[in-house]
Protein backbone atom coordinates (compact mmCIF):
# COMPACT_ATOMS: atom_id res chain seq x y z
CA UNK A 1 0.00 0.00 0.00
CA UNK A 2 1.65 3.68 -1.41
CA UNK A 3 1.91 5.84 1.27
CA UNK A 4 0.91 9.65 0.68
CA UNK A 5 4.59 10.42 0.30
CA UNK A 6 5.08 7.76 -2.75
CA UNK A 7 2.15 8.42 -4.68
CA UNK A 8 3.00 10.23 -7.83
CA UNK A 9 1.46 13.30 -8.24
CA UNK A 10 3.66 15.46 -10.99
CA UNK A 11 2.03 14.93 -14.06
CA UNK A 12 2.02 16.62 -18.02
CA UNK A 13 -0.65 17.37 -20.34
CA UNK A 14 -0.63 17.49 -23.76
CA UNK A 15 -3.21 19.59 -25.72
CA UNK A 16 -3.63 20.51 -29.64
CA UNK A 17 -7.10 20.73 -30.20
CA UNK A 18 -9.29 21.48 -33.27
CA UNK A 19 -7.67 25.14 -33.87
CA UNK A 20 -4.40 23.11 -34.98
CA UNK A 21 -2.29 26.31 -33.82
CA UNK A 22 0.35 24.19 -31.65
CA UNK A 23 1.35 21.89 -28.86
CA UNK A 24 -0.16 22.77 -25.41
CA UNK A 25 1.78 21.63 -22.57
CA UNK A 26 1.25 22.07 -18.52
CA UNK A 27 3.21 20.44 -15.39
CA UNK A 28 0.44 20.32 -12.70
CA UNK A 29 1.07 18.87 -8.78
CA UNK A 30 -1.67 16.95 -7.78
CA UNK A 31 -0.28 16.31 -4.43
CA UNK A 32 -1.57 18.82 -2.22
CA UNK A 33 -5.35 19.63 -1.97
CA UNK A 34 -5.98 21.52 -4.99
CA UNK A 35 -4.07 21.05 -7.98
CA UNK A 36 -0.92 23.52 -8.87
CA UNK A 37 0.14 24.38 -11.82
CA UNK A 38 3.99 24.54 -11.84
CA UNK A 39 5.20 24.88 -15.83
CA UNK A 40 3.92 25.58 -19.21
CA UNK A 41 5.22 25.16 -22.59
CA UNK A 42 3.52 25.64 -26.13
CA UNK A 43 5.24 25.07 -29.31
CA UNK A 44 3.43 26.25 -32.44
CA UNK A 45 2.76 23.46 -35.64
CA UNK A 46 4.85 24.14 -38.79
CA UNK A 47 3.52 25.74 -41.12
CA UNK A 48 2.94 22.02 -43.55
CA UNK A 49 1.91 20.25 -41.10
CA UNK A 50 -1.92 21.89 -40.55
CA UNK A 51 -2.99 21.23 -44.98
CA UNK A 52 -2.17 17.35 -44.04
CA UNK A 53 -4.60 17.42 -40.76
CA UNK A 54 -6.78 19.35 -42.56
CA UNK A 55 -6.72 16.53 -45.60
CA UNK A 56 -7.21 14.05 -43.39
CA UNK A 57 -10.69 15.17 -41.74
CA UNK A 58 -11.92 13.59 -45.05
CA UNK A 59 -11.80 10.08 -46.63
CA UNK A 60 -9.08 9.99 -49.64
CA UNK A 61 -6.81 7.97 -51.30
CA UNK A 62 -3.49 6.94 -49.60
CA UNK A 63 -4.80 8.52 -45.82
CA UNK A 64 -3.62 5.52 -43.46
CA UNK A 65 0.13 6.11 -45.18
CA UNK A 66 -0.23 9.69 -44.49
CA UNK A 67 -2.37 9.87 -41.06
CA UNK A 68 0.42 7.30 -39.61
CA UNK A 69 3.61 9.21 -40.69
CA UNK A 70 1.83 12.61 -39.37
CA UNK A 71 1.27 10.88 -36.02
CA UNK A 72 4.83 10.27 -35.99
CA UNK A 73 5.72 13.97 -36.80
CA UNK A 74 3.39 14.98 -33.76
CA UNK A 75 4.96 12.47 -31.35
CA UNK A 76 8.50 14.33 -32.28
CA UNK A 77 6.55 17.50 -31.62
CA UNK A 78 4.51 16.65 -28.76
CA UNK A 79 8.03 15.01 -27.29
CA UNK A 80 9.93 18.55 -27.91
CA UNK A 81 7.37 20.22 -25.84
CA UNK A 82 7.98 18.09 -23.17
CA UNK A 83 11.30 18.17 -23.33
CA UNK A 84 11.00 22.36 -23.12
CA UNK A 85 9.05 22.40 -20.49
CA UNK A 86 11.18 20.40 -18.23
CA UNK A 87 14.14 22.51 -18.62
CA UNK A 88 12.13 25.56 -17.87
CA UNK A 89 10.83 23.94 -15.26
CA UNK A 90 13.82 22.58 -13.53
CA UNK A 91 12.31 19.25 -13.49
CA UNK A 92 13.69 15.68 -14.44
CA UNK A 93 11.99 13.30 -16.38
CA UNK A 94 12.41 10.71 -13.70
CA UNK A 95 9.78 12.61 -11.64
CA UNK A 96 6.67 12.73 -13.84
CA UNK A 97 4.68 10.26 -13.23
CA UNK A 98 3.46 10.25 -17.05
CA UNK A 99 2.04 12.29 -19.78
CA UNK A 100 -1.58 12.65 -20.65
CA UNK A 101 -1.64 13.30 -24.19
CA UNK A 102 -4.98 14.49 -26.22
CA UNK A 103 -3.93 13.39 -29.51
CA UNK A 104 -4.56 15.39 -32.54
CA UNK A 105 -8.32 14.77 -33.34
CA UNK A 106 -9.10 13.73 -37.47
CA UNK A 107 -12.43 12.45 -36.99
CA UNK A 108 -14.68 12.11 -34.20
CA UNK A 109 -18.11 9.94 -34.95
CA UNK A 110 -19.11 8.83 -31.79
CA UNK A 111 -22.88 8.45 -33.87
CA UNK A 112 -20.79 5.14 -35.82
CA UNK A 113 -18.86 4.54 -32.59
CA UNK A 114 -15.60 5.54 -32.91
CA UNK A 115 -13.34 9.00 -32.90
CA UNK A 116 -9.67 9.05 -33.66
CA UNK A 117 -7.23 11.00 -32.20
CA UNK A 118 -3.81 10.64 -33.75
CA UNK A 119 0.16 11.55 -32.15
CA UNK A 120 2.01 8.04 -31.58
CA UNK A 121 2.08 7.46 -27.94
CA UNK A 122 4.13 4.20 -28.44
CA UNK A 123 6.91 6.93 -30.07
CA UNK A 124 5.98 9.88 -27.32
CA UNK A 125 6.82 7.76 -24.85
CA UNK A 126 9.94 6.44 -26.05
CA UNK A 127 11.25 9.65 -26.72
CA UNK A 128 10.63 11.38 -23.83
CA UNK A 129 11.06 7.96 -20.93
CA UNK A 130 8.17 8.79 -19.62
CA UNK A 131 4.73 6.73 -19.15
CA UNK A 132 2.27 7.98 -21.21
CA UNK A 133 -2.04 8.06 -20.97
CA UNK A 134 -3.99 8.57 -24.66
CA UNK A 135 -7.05 7.89 -26.27
CA UNK A 136 -8.83 9.32 -24.01
CA UNK A 137 -11.51 9.37 -25.32
CA UNK A 138 -12.63 5.80 -26.75
CA UNK A 139 -13.40 4.36 -23.39
CA UNK A 140 -16.21 6.90 -22.79
CA UNK A 141 -17.78 6.03 -26.24
CA UNK A 142 -17.35 2.41 -25.72
CA UNK A 143 -19.94 2.74 -22.95
CA UNK A 144 -22.31 4.56 -25.05
CA UNK A 145 -21.01 8.04 -24.56
CA UNK A 146 -19.98 10.88 -26.76
CA UNK A 147 -16.52 10.86 -25.78
CA UNK A 148 -16.60 14.49 -25.43
CA UNK A 149 -16.46 16.92 -23.56
CA UNK A 150 -14.24 15.48 -20.90
CA UNK A 151 -13.40 18.19 -19.18
CA UNK A 152 -16.29 19.20 -17.40
CA UNK A 153 -14.96 16.56 -14.89
CA UNK A 154 -11.79 18.71 -14.24
CA UNK A 155 -13.92 21.76 -14.16
CA UNK A 156 -15.88 20.02 -11.09
CA UNK A 157 -13.23 19.14 -9.03
CA UNK A 158 -10.91 22.64 -9.97
CA UNK A 159 -13.72 25.65 -10.08
CA UNK A 160 -16.62 24.21 -8.48
CA UNK A 161 -18.39 26.81 -6.18
CA UNK A 162 -20.50 25.98 -2.82
CA UNK A 163 -21.73 29.80 -3.61
CA UNK A 164 -21.89 30.50 -7.50
CA UNK A 165 -23.83 28.64 -10.44
CA UNK A 166 -20.73 28.79 -12.75
CA UNK A 167 -20.47 27.95 -16.35
CA UNK A 168 -16.85 27.10 -17.89
CA UNK A 169 -16.75 28.33 -21.10
CA UNK A 170 -13.93 26.95 -23.42
CA UNK A 171 -13.43 28.85 -26.76
CA UNK A 172 -11.19 26.01 -28.19
CA UNK A 173 -11.81 25.43 -32.31
CA UNK A 174 -15.31 23.88 -30.85
CA UNK A 175 -17.18 25.86 -27.90
CA UNK A 176 -17.90 23.93 -25.14
CA UNK A 177 -19.91 24.75 -21.59
CA UNK A 178 -19.16 23.18 -17.83
CA UNK A 179 -22.25 24.17 -15.81
CA UNK A 180 -21.25 23.76 -12.00
CA UNK A 181 -24.50 24.14 -9.88
CA UNK A 182 -24.40 24.99 -6.45
CA UNK A 183 -26.55 21.77 -6.02
CA UNK A 184 -28.03 19.72 -8.92
CA UNK A 185 -26.08 17.69 -11.52
CA UNK A 186 -22.75 18.94 -13.53
CA UNK A 187 -23.45 18.43 -17.33
CA UNK A 188 -21.65 20.28 -20.13
CA UNK A 189 -21.06 19.54 -24.27
CA UNK A 190 -20.47 21.34 -27.18
CA UNK A 191 -22.38 24.24 -28.22
CA UNK A 192 -20.82 24.70 -31.67
CA UNK A 193 -18.08 26.58 -33.46
CA UNK A 194 -15.60 28.36 -31.41
CA UNK A 195 -12.40 29.89 -33.62
CA UNK A 196 -12.52 26.93 -36.29
CA UNK A 197 -14.78 28.82 -38.98
CA UNK A 198 -13.30 31.89 -37.93
CA UNK A 199 -9.51 30.68 -38.17
CA UNK A 200 -10.54 28.93 -41.49
CA UNK A 201 -12.27 31.94 -42.92
CA UNK A 202 -9.23 34.19 -42.25
CA UNK A 203 -6.72 31.66 -43.17
CA UNK A 204 -8.68 31.36 -47.15
CA UNK A 205 -8.73 35.00 -47.20
CA UNK A 206 -6.25 36.57 -45.41
CA UNK A 207 -3.41 34.31 -45.15
CA UNK A 208 -3.49 34.77 -41.42
CA UNK A 209 -3.85 31.78 -39.01
CA UNK A 210 -6.19 33.78 -36.53
CA UNK A 211 -8.05 37.22 -36.35
CA UNK A 212 -5.56 39.06 -33.74
CA UNK A 213 -8.37 40.09 -31.12
CA UNK A 214 -11.24 40.01 -33.98
CA UNK A 215 -9.93 42.90 -35.60
CA UNK A 216 -10.86 41.46 -39.02
CA UNK A 217 -14.26 40.74 -37.76
CA UNK A 218 -15.26 44.07 -36.42
CA UNK A 219 -14.29 45.78 -39.53
CA UNK A 220 -17.27 44.23 -40.90
CA UNK A 221 -20.95 43.85 -40.53
CA UNK A 222 -22.61 40.57 -39.93
CA UNK A 223 -25.08 39.85 -42.83
CA UNK A 224 -28.16 38.62 -40.76
CA UNK A 225 -29.61 36.75 -43.56
CA UNK A 226 -26.49 34.38 -43.27
CA UNK A 227 -26.70 34.54 -39.06
CA UNK A 228 -30.15 33.15 -39.04
CA UNK A 229 -28.90 30.38 -41.63
CA UNK A 230 -26.26 29.40 -39.63
CA UNK A 231 -27.89 29.38 -36.78
CA UNK A 232 -30.89 27.26 -38.08
CA UNK A 233 -28.15 24.17 -38.11
CA UNK A 234 -30.07 21.68 -36.57
CA UNK A 235 -26.58 20.64 -34.07
CA UNK A 236 -27.32 24.09 -32.26
CA UNK A 237 -31.46 22.91 -31.19
CA UNK A 238 -30.12 19.29 -30.67
CA UNK A 239 -30.56 18.95 -26.53
CA UNK A 240 -27.54 17.63 -24.60
CA UNK A 241 -25.71 14.92 -24.41
CA UNK A 242 -24.03 16.07 -27.61
CA UNK A 243 -20.58 17.04 -29.13
CA UNK A 244 -19.27 18.04 -32.70
CA UNK A 245 -16.02 18.58 -34.48
CA UNK A 246 -14.30 19.72 -37.90
CA UNK A 247 -16.63 16.73 -39.37
CA UNK A 248 -19.43 18.84 -38.84
CA UNK A 249 -18.60 22.69 -39.04
CA UNK A 250 -16.13 22.94 -41.84
CA UNK A 251 -15.84 25.31 -44.88
CA UNK A 252 -17.40 23.32 -47.06
CA UNK A 253 -20.32 23.56 -44.83
CA UNK A 254 -20.24 26.89 -44.41
CA UNK A 255 -19.68 27.00 -48.34
CA UNK A 256 -23.26 25.78 -48.64
CA UNK A 257 -24.82 28.43 -46.76
CA UNK A 258 -22.82 31.66 -48.86
CA UNK A 259 -23.66 33.90 -51.26
CA UNK A 260 -21.66 35.35 -53.92
CA UNK A 261 -22.47 38.71 -53.49
CA UNK A 262 -21.21 39.05 -49.62
CA UNK A 263 -18.19 40.49 -48.90
CA UNK A 264 -15.34 37.94 -47.19
CA UNK A 265 -15.16 40.64 -43.99
CA UNK A 266 -18.86 40.93 -43.24
CA UNK A 267 -19.00 36.64 -43.58
CA UNK A 268 -16.23 37.04 -40.77
CA UNK A 269 -17.93 39.63 -38.98
CA UNK A 270 -21.09 37.01 -39.27
CA UNK A 271 -18.76 34.09 -38.23
CA UNK A 272 -17.79 35.75 -35.22
CA UNK A 273 -21.92 36.33 -34.19
CA UNK A 274 -22.39 32.92 -34.93
CA UNK A 275 -20.14 32.22 -32.27
CA UNK A 276 -21.58 34.33 -29.63
CA UNK A 277 -25.10 33.68 -30.49
CA UNK A 278 -24.82 29.66 -30.17
CA UNK A 279 -23.12 29.93 -27.03
CA UNK A 280 -25.53 32.59 -25.54
CA UNK A 281 -28.73 30.44 -26.84
CA UNK A 282 -27.28 27.26 -25.17
CA UNK A 283 -26.63 29.01 -22.08
CA UNK A 284 -30.00 30.41 -21.85
CA UNK A 285 -31.45 27.58 -23.04
CA UNK A 286 -29.78 24.88 -20.60
CA UNK A 287 -28.10 26.78 -18.26
CA UNK A 288 -30.86 29.44 -17.25
CA UNK A 289 -30.01 29.83 -13.41
CA UNK A 290 -25.91 30.06 -14.48
CA UNK A 291 -24.92 33.66 -12.66
CA UNK A 292 -20.96 33.66 -14.21
CA UNK A 293 -19.27 32.37 -17.15
CA UNK A 294 -15.37 32.16 -16.90
CA UNK A 295 -14.26 31.97 -20.05
CA UNK A 296 -10.83 29.98 -21.41
CA UNK A 297 -9.05 28.87 -24.48
CA UNK A 298 -8.11 30.58 -27.27
CA UNK A 299 -11.07 32.62 -27.43
CA UNK A 300 -10.61 34.46 -24.24
CA UNK A 301 -8.12 36.59 -26.44
CA UNK A 302 -10.35 37.48 -29.01
CA UNK A 303 -11.22 41.11 -27.49
CA UNK A 304 -14.12 41.58 -30.47
CA UNK A 305 -15.19 37.66 -29.32
CA UNK A 306 -15.80 38.65 -25.53
CA UNK A 307 -17.63 41.58 -26.39
CA UNK A 308 -19.87 40.01 -28.59
CA UNK A 309 -20.97 37.86 -25.76
CA UNK A 310 -21.07 39.93 -23.23
CA UNK A 311 -23.53 41.85 -25.07
CA UNK A 312 -25.47 38.58 -25.86
CA UNK A 313 -25.47 37.88 -22.14
CA UNK A 314 -26.05 41.48 -20.20
CA UNK A 315 -27.43 39.73 -17.32
CA UNK A 316 -24.39 37.46 -16.52
CA UNK A 317 -20.58 38.57 -15.62
CA UNK A 318 -18.22 37.56 -18.03
CA UNK A 319 -14.65 37.03 -16.71
CA UNK A 320 -11.82 34.27 -17.50
CA UNK A 321 -10.41 31.22 -15.68
CA UNK A 322 -7.16 33.90 -14.65
CA UNK A 323 -9.90 34.84 -11.82
CA UNK A 324 -9.72 32.07 -10.15
CA UNK A 325 -5.61 30.83 -10.32
CA UNK A 326 -5.32 29.14 -13.50
CA UNK A 327 -4.72 31.09 -17.26
CA UNK A 328 -7.09 30.64 -19.77
CA UNK A 329 -4.73 29.26 -22.17
CA UNK A 330 -3.75 26.41 -19.94
CA UNK A 331 -6.52 24.82 -18.71
CA UNK A 332 -7.21 22.43 -21.05
CA UNK A 333 -3.65 21.09 -21.09
CA UNK A 334 -4.00 20.93 -17.42
CA UNK A 335 -7.21 18.81 -17.26
CA UNK A 336 -5.60 16.22 -19.48
CA UNK A 337 -2.75 16.06 -16.68
CA UNK A 338 -5.89 15.40 -14.61
CA UNK A 339 -7.12 13.03 -16.85
CA UNK A 340 -3.67 11.19 -16.63
CA UNK A 341 -3.71 11.75 -12.76
CA UNK A 342 -7.06 9.90 -12.76
CA UNK A 343 -5.88 6.74 -14.88
CA UNK A 344 -2.99 5.83 -12.96
CA UNK A 345 -5.00 6.20 -9.75
CA UNK A 346 -7.96 4.34 -11.32
CA UNK A 347 -10.61 6.73 -10.76
CA UNK A 348 -13.22 7.90 -13.40
CA UNK A 349 -12.47 10.64 -15.46
CA UNK A 350 -15.83 11.01 -17.52
CA UNK A 351 -19.40 12.53 -16.31
CA UNK A 352 -21.70 10.42 -17.66
CA UNK A 353 -24.61 12.86 -17.41
CA UNK A 354 -22.14 14.94 -19.89
CA UNK A 355 -21.23 12.63 -22.77
CA UNK A 356 -24.20 10.11 -22.04
CA UNK A 357 -22.10 7.42 -20.85
CA UNK A 358 -24.30 4.24 -18.98
CA UNK A 359 -21.84 5.01 -16.27
CA UNK A 360 -18.26 6.47 -15.02
CA UNK A 361 -15.69 4.93 -16.80
CA UNK A 362 -11.61 4.89 -16.06
CA UNK A 363 -10.35 6.81 -19.42
CA UNK A 364 -7.33 5.85 -21.64
CA UNK A 365 -5.20 3.46 -22.62
CA UNK A 366 -1.40 3.20 -20.70
CA UNK A 367 2.18 3.36 -23.08
CA UNK A 368 4.87 2.32 -20.59
CA UNK A 369 7.73 4.49 -21.09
Amino acid sequence: MPTPASIPSLFIGLMSGTSLDGVDAALVDFGASRPQLLATAYLPYPPHLVPLLLALHAARSGELDCAATVANQLAQLYATTVVTLLQQSGYPASAIAAIGNHGQTIRHCPEAGYTLQIGNNALLAELTGIDVIGDFRSRDIAAGGQGAPLVPAFHQAVFGSPASNRIILNIGGIANISYLPVAGQVFGFDTGPGNLLLDAWIREHQGQAYDRDGAWASSGQPIPALLTALLSEPYCEQAPPKSTGRDLFNLAWLQQRLSPEWAAVDIQATLLAFTSHSIAQAIRRFCPAGNEILVCGGGARNTALMQDLKMQLPDIPVGTTSQLGIDPDWVEAAAFAWLAYRFVNRQPGNLAAVTGACGPRVLGALYPR
